[in-house]
């Protein structure tokens, strides 16, 4: 395996150095780089002020780190940062020594080693790191300081683990992340178990693999089908409150359109009917034709008398019928009423 940049062939600078990162980090029992040159004891101050200038300050923080999250990359990022050029070696302690003195883990050793290989921060990762630091293994791999946080840490019957670090002036304190942990996590999970055996069943994972009994999944997947059930029903209530919303809109843009019909048509219609409607006049004209129609002028009463024209005598008047007369009495009268009627004749000639 290449050799990981090694902090003798980074000169040094004020300013942290920025890598560009193409590999995870190696592992310290295989790499080549070793650390030759004289190993000098520095102080926090000369540290901080950039001694010195031949090489980088070596900062060991270790842990167990299960369950890689943020709250491990910010400790690893205080270490890193800690001075101006520093090189930062992470120890990662195995599952025996962890089962031992605090607990069982959900990632194994394998998995947690490589966890820090692939943080940005980490140079070298340590494998089967001690639990407690010894001066041996501190001249070993040429520390200079330990990066931890503050809080005492109390296992493997010592009140602190590092109490010995501080009072040699080698520890160099950051700052927990809170919100955020191992246990948290693992309580989460804890208290939410059906919710994420549940889960994992649907996934496709069987009772076996998750522990569970047959009682327990045969409600787990009933759960699972009536929590689809409640979701399918709250997709149809979303549409179907998409739905009404839109009828609503519909509804109020046809109802204003509606009245705005209506006080247009009522307007037209009083405009023709309406007391001085041209409906009106239009029918009170017709009336009044109509009535000229039906009832004509009347002629005058006395008409003047017309002049007889002197010239011309008044036509006689004649009677048709005969009066109903006694016959003539004697021969004589009879021939005398000839003769009167012959008379008549003549002076009508």
């Amino acid at each position: 395996m290449s050799c990981h940049a090694s902090e003798y062939d980074v000169p040094f600078s004020p300013v942290p150095q920025v890598w560009t990162l193409t590999a995870p980090a190696p592992f310290a029992d295989e790499t080549s780089c070793q650390c030759q040159a004289p190993h000098e004891k520095l102080t926090i101050a000369q540290a901080r002020l950039g001694t010195p200038v031949d090489r980088p300050v070596r900062v060991y923080a270790d842990g167990i780190f299960d369950l890689f999250h943020s709250g491990h990359a910010r400790a690893l990022m205080q270490a890193k940062t800690l001075f101006p050029n520093s090189y930062l070696l992470v120890g990662v302690c195995s599952d025996d020594l962890t089962h031992k003195f605090k607990g069982f883990t959900v990632m194994n050793e394998a998995e947690r080693y490589e966890a820090l290989r692939h943080c940005r921060y980490v140079d070298e990762v340590i494998r089967d790191a001690p639990w407690t630091l010894t001066p041996e293994f501190l001249e070993k791999h040429k520390i200079d300081f330990v990066a931890h946080d503050d809080i005492p840490y109390s296992s493997a019957g010592s009140d602190d683990v590092y109490k010995h670090i501080k009072e040699a002036g080698m520890f160099v304190p950051t700052q927990r992340t809170e919100g955020i942990s191992t246990s948290d996590i693992i309580t989460r999970i804890v208290r939410d178990y059906d919710v994420y055996a549940r889960r994992n069943l649907q996934r496709g994972y069987t009772a076996k693999e998750l522990n569970v009994s047959f009682i327990n999944e045969k409600k787990y997947r009933f759960q699972n089908q009536v929590d689809k059930m409640k979701e399918k029903v709250k997709n149809v209530e979303e549409r179907s409150k998409e739905f009404v919303n839109r009828v609503e809109e519909k509804s109020h843009d046809l109802i204003q359109k509606w009245e705005e019909k209506s006080r247009e048509f009522i307007g037209n219609f009083l405009e023709l009917f309406g007391p001085d409607g041209a409906w009106k006049q239009m029918f009170q004209e017709r009336s009044s034709r109509m009535l000229q129609a039906l009832s004509p002028k009347q002629s005058p009463v006395s008409s003047p008398t017309r002049s007889r024209s002197p010239s011309r005598s008044p036509s006689p008047t004649f009677s048709w019928l005969p009066s109903k007369t006694s016959p003539p009495s004697s021969p004589k009268a009879a021939s005398a009423s000839i003769s009167s009627m012959s008379e008549g004749d003549e002076d009508e000639k």
